[in-house]
């Protein structure tokens, strides 16, 4: 057996322990990019090692695994890598202004490091500090929009407890305060951070972004709210460029030839498909929402890109093109 067949079957087991709910084929099939058929016999090549593993959900399909205890968590050694990457993530979101998820990366990461042997942290130490030191991960310069630990900490107690929240919300572009209901599902992180709420106003009964920075005050209620099982995250943010949420346009990109090897590099949005021209450019298509920030997008290109398609988002660009020459003759 290969040594990657062996590290998959441990990180499988791993999975398995970690999870109360259990893993399922499908799971193991998605995250190690295998077959039904090597899935099955990596559940059962793990089940003969560890015959405490157990079904999570008797009778329910997709049937789930867990392995509740035993000799698997000596198994789970911490490595100087994942010990780097978990200080990374806290130095991010620090960065990005995300702080109480930082101190909470940040506790973590302290709790790990006090289950390591003493023999094994000594050796670990001096490679996790030039670990640090080579990422070279530093504060974002510039303004940054401060949003309270205590907002945070009562937006996802509730997210987590699943109850109604009202805000008290002032809209960023009139300043007006409002008062609204909502159900909050999640966050989306970016340049601003946004609350992802169903808005239970009267009118819209729909999903909308709240900015975090203009919410003034979360009133947590005691009524809670069902879960829709339909509304997932991901696709919600999927929808769009950015965080606009808009209907999807078929959006089309020409890179010139010397813009080509850079372009190929970024990732525009996860429905994106490339297609190499003869004349050395390169076409982008994908299916989202949000043509304004695919403008200032856009801009940071130059030259180096023509919006092919649609019609309407070409005109936004000349637009905006517009607006910011006028903006510096006056």
């Amino acid at each position: 057996m290969r040594y990657e067949k062996l590290e998959a079957l441990l990180r499988v087991a791993l999975d398995m322990r970690g999870s109360a709910e259990g893993f399922s084929l499908e799971e193991i099939q998605h995250s190690y990019q295998v077959s039904r058929r090597t899935a099955e016999r990596m559940r059962d090549a793990i089940e003969r090692v560890f015959p405490q593993m157990e079904q999570a959900n008797p009778g329910e399909v997709p049937k789930r695994w867990r392995i509740r205890s035993g000799p698997i968590a000596n198994l789970a050694g911490i490595s100087t890598e994942e010990l780097s990457a978990l200080t990374t993530a806290a130095l991010l979101a620090k960065r990005d202004n995300v702080a109480d998820l930082s101190e909470r990366l940040e506790t973590l990461s302290a709790k790990l490091k006090s289950l390591i042997r003493p023999d094994a942290a000594r050796r670990i130490g001096p490679d996790l500090e030039a670990l640090m030191q080579a990422e070279g991960i530093a504060l974002r310069p510039g303004p940054r929009i401060a949003i309270p630990n205590s907002l945070l900490e009562e937006l996802r107690n509730a997210i987590l407890a699943c109850r109604k929240v009202r805000l008290r919300y002032r809209a960023r572009g009139t300043g007006k305060l409002s008062r609204q209901l909502v159900c909050p599902y999640g966050f989306l992180y970016g340049n601003r951070h946004y609350l992802v709420a169903y808005s239970l106003s009267e009118g819209i009964s729909n999903y909308r972004l709240f900015s975090l920075a203009n919410i003034e005050k979360v009133d947590v209620q005691e009524a809670p709210f069902r879960r829709r099982k339909d509304f997932s995250l991901q696709e919600f943010a999927e929808r769009s460029f950015g965080v606009f949420q808009e209907d999807a346009l078929e959006v089309v990109w020409r890179f010139t030839p010397q813009a080509a090897a850079d372009a190929r590099q970024y990732l525009f949005h996860p429905t994106q498909a490339f297609e190499n021209q003869d004349d050395g450019s390169l076409l982008v298509r994908f299916r989202a929402g949000g043509a304004l920030e695919m403008c200032w997008h856009l801009f940071t290109w130059g030259d180096q890109v023509q919006v092919m398609a649609p019609r309407q988002l070409r005109k936004l660009v000349r637009q905006e093109l517009e607006k910011a020459a006028r903006a510096v003759k006056s």
